[in-house]
């Protein structure tokens, strides 16, 4: 994988809680993003939830957290799931991602 930041890093290092908590986590290097690609939210960050409540995040500046937004728009749902399932398919089991 491409260098990351040390944020990345601790992230990585500590997905093995995610995993045993249930969570099946994957990383999606930048050479594998499909292109032309567009982001719902103007590319926030965002979660989605039991794929029908999406979360999305809001930041000042300075990258801090200012809280989260969920968004029951159907149009928005629909379309947070079509970016995940096109990502999903293309990124890498953490299992298999060694950075």
């Amino acid at each position: 994988m491409e260098p990351h930041s040390q944020y990345v890093g601790w992230e990585h290092s500590l997905t093995h809680l995610n995993l045993e908590a249930g969570e099946d986590i994957r990383w999606l290097p930048r050479d594998r993003m499909p292109q032309g690609i567009t982001f719902p939210a103007d590319g926030n960050d965002w979660w989605l939830y039991d794929d029908r409540l999406p979360a999305f995040g809001h930041f000042d500046p300075e990258g801090r957290a200012l809280g989260s937004e969920i968004v029951e728009d159907a149009d928005t749902v629909a379309e947070c799931v079509r970016v995940r399932d096109l990502l999903w398919s293309v990124a890498i089991p953490h299992a298999e991602c060694k950075p």
